[in-house]
C-alpha cells in the first residue's frame, strides 16, 4: 500500500485540493472509515442536483448523522459552492467538523469560500513523489508517463497512453465545459497544446496569443484557469526587489509531467537519456518534486528562477525562512564537469546569503568550486525536504 505525505489536522475543518487523478477520494476513504465520517459525493449527479436545488437539504442530513460520526466529508466542492454558507453554520452553531474536497478552486475563489478564513485549513494533494511510492518508483516511467495513481494499475503502454488521453479530454470536458469557465473552448484548446510545448519556459504572452488565435488578456486568463484548476503552477524570476520580480514575466509548470506530455501529443515518442528533451523533462520533474513536498511538509518556501539579460540562466532560487537560500541548477548528466556548473558559480555567486547545489543523476558527491554536486534525491535533502 502506498503511503502518501500528506497530514491533515486532527481538530480542524480543513479544504483539500487537488487536481482530478491525484488520489484525493481514496485517501480520504483509506484515512477516515464509515465508522467515523459520513461521505457525500457530488460528483453523483443525483446528488449534486439535489443540493443544487436545495442546499437546505444538508441541514436535514446532518441532524440526523449518528453522534459516532466525527467528520463529515463533502468530496468536490466546488460543484454546490452555497453548501459552504452552511457548512460555516455548522462549524460555527453545532461545532461539526468538515473536509471538504475539490479539483478546482475557481467557483470557491469567487463566491463563499472566504466565508470560512480561518475556520478551515487548506491543504493541496499532487501527482506521486517519488518516496511515496518507494521501490515501485521508476525515473524513465515517471519522466515518459507521469506519476497519476492509476498508472500504477496500468502496465501496458498502450493504456497508460489511453489513460492520458481520456485524462487531458476529460479536464476539458468536465472542468471547462461543464463549469462554463470559457466562452470559446476552440482557443483554449490550441493555448494548451501552446501552454504545454513552453511548460518550464519563461511565458511570452505575445507569443503564445498569436499561436492561440487570442488576445493577451485572455492568454493571462487562460493560465489563471490552468491553476484555479489545479494543473499547474508558476514561479517567479529571483530579484532582490520584490517590486521588481513582480515587473517579470513568470515561469509556469504543468503539476505532472504526463499530463504536460499528453496535451503535447509527444506520449508516443520515448524519452532517451542523453539529450535534451530527456534533460528537460528531468528540470521539471525535480522542480515539480521540491513544489510537492515544500507544501506537504509545510515548508513555506519560495521558488524562483535567475536569469539574465544574457540569457545565463539558474533553474531555482529556494528562499528558506531562518535559512540561506539555496541555489539549484538541475543537470540529468551521470558525470557532472565543471561547464555544467559554469552558470550557477557565475551568478549563484551574486546571490547574497546562499548556498550551491547541482542535482543530477551523476551518483559521485563532489564540490566543484562553490557548488555541491549531490544525486537529485540527496539533494531533496539537503536542502530540508
Amino acid at each position: 500500500m502506498l503511503y502518501r505525505i500528506a497530514e491533515f489536522s486532527s481538530v480542524s475543518s480543513f479544504f483539500l485540493f487537488g487536481a482530478r487523478g491525484t488520489g484525493k477520494t481514496w485517501l480520504l476513504m483509506d484515512r477516515y472509515n464509515p465508522e467515523e465520517a459520513i461521505y457525500i459525493d457530488l460528483l453523483n449527479p443525483d446528488i449534486e442536483r439535489r443540493y443544487l436545488l436545495d442546499p437546505n437539504e444538508l441541514l436535514k442530513e446532518l441532524a440526523a448523522v449518528d453522534a459516532r460520526k466525527e467528520w463529515i466529508i463533502i468530496d468536490e466542492i466546488q460543484k454546490v459552492p452555497k453548501l459552504l454558507d452552511l457548512v460555516h453554520q455548522q462549524i460555527e452553531t453545532a461545532g461539526q467538523k468538515f473536509i471538504l474536497s475539490g479539483s478546482s478552486a475557481r467557483k470557491l475563489k469567487r463566491g463563499a469560500a472566504n466565508l470560512l478564513a480561518g475556520r478551515a485549513f487548506v491543504y493541496h494533494l499532487y501527482p506521486l513523489a517519488a518516496r511515496e511510492l518507494g521501490k515501485l518508483f521508476s525515473l524513465e516511467d515517471a519522466l515518459n508517463w507521469g506519476t497519476l495513481p492509476r498508472l500504477l494499475e496500468l502496465h501496458n503502454p498502450s493504456d497508460k497512453y489511453e489513460y492520458l488521453r481520456a485524462y487531458t479530454n476529460t479536464y476539458i470536458r468536465e472542468e471547462i465545459l461543464q463549469e462554463q469557465i470559457v466562452r470559446k473552448l476552440e482557443p483554449f484548446q490550441r493555448f494548451l497544446q501552446v501552454a504545454a510545448q513552453m511548460s518550464g519556459r519563461v511565458i511570452n504572452y505575445s507569443k503564445i496569443a498569436k499561436e492561440a488565435g487570442t488576445s493577451v488578456p485572455t492568454v493571462q486568463s487562460y493560465f489563471q484557469i490552468l491553476e484555479d484548476t489545479l494543473l499547474g503552477f508558476t514561479i517567479p524570476a529571483f530579484h532582490e526587489s520584490i517590486r521588481k520580480r513582480q515587473r517579470e514575466s513568470p515561469k509556469f509548470y504543468f503539476i505532472d509531467g504526463g499530463i504536460q506530455r499528453a496535451l503535447n501529443d509527444e506520449l508516443l515518442i520515448p524519452l532517451k537519456p542523453k539529450t535534451y528533451s530527456y534533460g528537460f523533462a528531468f528540470e521539471q520533474f525535480v522542480i515539480n518534486e521540491i513544489y510537492r513536498l515544500q507544501s506537504y511538509y509545510r515548508k513555506d518556501y519560495r521558488l524562483s528562477y535567475l536569469r539574465t539579460g544574457a540569457d545565463v540562466e539558474v533553474d531555482l532560487v529556494i528562499e528558506r525562512p531562518g535559512e540561506k537560500r539555496a541555489v539549484v541548477e538541475i543537470k540529468s548528466a551521470t558525470k557532472i564537469n565543471d561547464a555544467d556548473v559554469r552558470a550557477i558559480q557565475s551568478l549563484g555567486s551574486g546571490i547574497r546569503d546562499s548556498e550551491l547545489y547541482c542535482f543530477s543523476l551523476d551518483p559521485t558527491v563532489k564540490k566543484i568550486g562553490d557548488v555541491l554536486c549531490i544525486p537529485w534525491q540527496r539533494g531533496l535533502e539537503e536542502i530540508g525536504l
